[in-house]
């Protein structure tokens, strides 16, 4: 859905892409050799990795299983940094009324996007489903920085947050280790700093997703995080309704009416988190809450292709 142009010269820019967090990583960094270059996305790649263990719920062993495991039994103490993250992600919750929630993790899997599903779910199995969510039974305790899940069988995930998250953490160390310019781009979740070593800005491609090939416009992205979130491949269809893979925790339904949102902030991380909460509350809903917030500003193209955006963007749509 992203892409970004490198009108860079070559000798200047180094680029590796792998695989981390089960999605696609490409880290772009401006340096003055290889050598320096593919240290310098050797350390970001380390640091990727460590978000990663620290964050999981499928390896067993890190403190966010460890959450989940006594959810209804106790809570559990852990690292600030993440207990930081979680309180992050109850702020961004509050804020959209719900429309966020980390502990959509709770949800009983009953929609199929793999092509599978024949039958739509009943009302009773779909609001079944999202009886254990709720971000208002996690509690949080300052003074021994523990995370208690009140019920059990809550669980809690950063699937929505997580590679945001990773990008900024990559951003900052390799800032912080004086790499003047770079990009962080965890499968449409993008971050930049500095310019391209011909001075020019990074440029961001907002594409068509119906139409990869074609992009409405190109947009200068400086300092700053753009995410999009997307349903055009993942999606199920009942009598002539689109259902987006991107649910609704407090209803348990699919949300419908947009194909792409793209959200441009300071940091992936928010960017994540409000790129999702867009598609559950709909286009009308969604600008009147991104125009009422200070520094964000978003992109969403509808079901019927058509591009609406929020107040302070300037689309210059390509021919």
């Amino acid at each position: 859905m992203l892409s970004f142009s490198l009108e860079a010269k070559a000798q200047d820019t180094y680029k590796r892409t792998l695989k981390m967090m089960g999605s696609r990583f490409d880290i772009t960094v401006v340096a003055q050799n290889g050598t320096e270059g593919q240290g310098f996305i050797d350390d970001a790649v380390a640091e990727i990795t460590r978000i990663e263990t620290l964050i999981s719920s499928w390896d067993a062993n890190s403190q966010t299983s460890l959450i989940n495991k006594n959810a209804g039994i106790k809570p559990v103490p852990v690292d600030k940094e993440l207990y930081d993250l979680i309180e992050r992600a109850l702020k961004i919750s509050k804020l959209t009324n719900g429309a966020f929630d980390i502990s959509y993790a709770s949800m009983d899997r009953i929609w199929k996007f793999d092509g599978s599903m024949t039958v739509m779910p009943s009302p009773e199995e779909i609001k079944k489903s999202v009886a254990k969510v709720g971000y208002k039974n996690i509690l949080l305790n300052p003074e021994n920085h523990s995370v208690f899940l009140t019920q059990r069988g809550m669980k809690i995930g950063f699937g929505a947050i997580g590679k945001g998250y990773a990008a900024d953490k990559a951003k900052a160390l390799l800032i912080k280790k004086g790499v003047i310019a770079g990009i962080i781009n965890a499968s449409g979740d993008l971050t930049t700093w500095g310019q391209q070593p011909d001075g020019k800005d990074w440029m961001v491609a907002i594409t068509n997703p119906l139409n990869k090939e074609k992009a409405f416009s190109w947009l200068p992205v400086k300092n700053s995080a753009v995410v999009t979130s997307g349903n055009y491949e993942k999606f199920v269809k009942f009598d002539n309704t689109r259902y987006s893979h991107i649910i609704d925790p407090r209803t348990g339904y699919p949300s419908t009416g947009i194909i792409s949102a793209s959200i441009f902030t300071k940091n992936a991380e928010l960017a994540d988190a409000l790129a999702t909460s867009i598609f559950v509350m709909g286009t009308d809903v969604g600008l009147d809450f991104i125009n009422q917030l200070k520094g964000v500003e978003c992109v969403i193209v509808d079901e019927e292709n058509k591009v609406h955006t929020s107040k302070n963007i300037d689309l210059k749509t390509l021919e």
